[in-house]
């Protein structure tokens, strides 16, 4: 099981990377349009899966800060997020690593943003919900690509896998 999370976070890693190297060619107003997609803009979208990930870090570590609002805006300058996406998916990256099985099969207890209860879980189904959210968000941000006319970079697990930064998980 702590291959498949650890594969996971640096599949992460390298899908941001590709969808914000894809999304770095869109200029300013192209980055803030309206597409329709449920965080409206690039903008939009790429900031809540950062919000969603620091919030989701501080409730497994109870370190780093995160807003209180899902569409919350980070950075709405585009280098600027490009910088925190990089340094929370090497947190991510690096607390994956550093987890072991008894961790995994841990509970951790919560409070959420949306109606403030308290939650306690297992660590490990948490973390599954945790990745396919990404991958659900970066869905959204490939759709905004191609609403755009760009194209979006192919994210399946298995070019990652056959990418240097994946191999070891193939």
């Amino acid at each position: 099981m702590l291959q498949y999370f650890r594969m996971f976070a640096c599949y992460n890693r390298w899908a941001n990377g590709c969808v914000y190297d894809a999304a770095s060619a869109l200029d300013k107003k192209a980055y803030n349009a309206q597409t329709g997609a449920y965080f409206k803009s690039m903008n939009g979208t790429l900031n809540h899966l950062l919000v969603a990930d620091r919030i989701w870090m501080r409730r497994f570590t109870g370190e780093g800060s995160h807003p209180s609002e899902l569409d919350a805006i980070i950075a709405p300058e585009f280098k600027a997020l490009r910088r925190e996406r990089r340094k929370e998916d090497d947190r991510i990256v690096n607390w994956v690593n550093d987890l072991d099985d008894n961790a995994l099969a841990g509970r951790f207890s919560y409070t959420t943003i949306t109606d403030m209860r308290t939650i306690s879980q297992r660590l490990a189904p948490a973390m599954a919900h945790f990745f396919n959210h990404q991958t659900h968000h970066r869905g959204q941000a490939h759709m905004i690509l191609s609403v755009l006319g760009r194209d979006p970079p192919s994210l399946d697990l298995l070019y990652f896998q056959r990418s240097p930064e994946g191999r070891e998980f193939a």
